[in-house]
């Protein structure tokens, strides 16, 4: 009696661990900033027309799979080699903030894929800098033009992400480290050329001071004049 009860129960048994298989791979959670991406196995591929899964619980047909994607800003370090317009070698340190166009994650998916950090930021980064910084001299680069590089960095690398369903937020440069001979033969540069200025201080002041000195000693000249002509014997 208790083989034939057995026996009635293990149907039952297989159809309750299939069930909960099927449960299993039918549900997903989102988690805070992330977005899914639904693949419709016998339903056209990506999800691309609908916006994706957003945070919280999920039910999906158990033959469909869903791709999570990071979609609040994220960090980019990078650091390159790149060339000055007269040749020279710069070592360029720049940091990319960015992150996927949440209402285009499935056509991210579909055309660059997960690893679209390597295949399209990166390079675009790499491409912008390069060509910005083959505008400038390494003096321009090491004085006066670090804001303006950052900003046309920014700016170029804006331009080659348009299309690639990325929201780029800002492009911070953190360092431009020049040659060690070139950086010495810079800072002796700016070291005479403020000498030079503060030359030119003292004497433009000097000149003032002597000018000064001449008209007080006219002014004074003149009085004596005036006053000697004023003179009589009686006084």
């Amino acid at each position: 009696m208790n083989k034939a009860f057995n026996f009635k129960l293990i149907p039952l048994i297989i159809g309750l661990i299939i069930l909960i298989i099927i449960l299993f791979k039918s549900t997903i959670t989102i988690e805070s900033g992330q977005a899914g991406v639904l693949y419709r196995t016998f339903g056209g591929g990506v999800e691309t027309k609908k916006p994706p899964l957003g945070e919280g619980f999920h039910m999906v047909a158990p033959w469909n799979d869903v791709f999570i994607y990071e979609v609040r800003q994220q960090e980019l370090s990078e650091e390159m080699q790149v060339l000055s317009s007269n040749g020279l070698e710069i070592k360029l340190d720049a940091t990319a903030w960015f992150h996927p166009q949440y209402e285009n994650t499935g056509k991210l998916h579909q055309e660059k894929g997960e690893n679209y950090i390597e295949r399209v930021i990166r390079p675009a980064i790499r491409s912008a800098a390069r060509s910005v910084v083959g505008r400038y001299t390494p003096e321009q680069l090491y004085s006066t033009k670090r804001d303006a590089i950052q900003d046309e960095i920014f700016t170029e690398t804006q331009k080659i992400l348009a299309n690639q369903f990325i929201q780029l937020n800002e492009i911070l440069v953190r360092d431009v480290t020049l040659p060690a001979t070139i950086k010495t033969a810079i800072e002796t540069k700016l070291k005479q050329e403020q000498e030079s200025l503060e030359y030119e201080f003292r004497l433009e002041k000097a000149q003032k001071e002597a000018e000064r000195q001449r008209i007080e000693a006219e002014g004074k000249a003149n009085a004596n004049r005036i006053l000697s002509a004023s003179l009589t014997d009686k006084i």
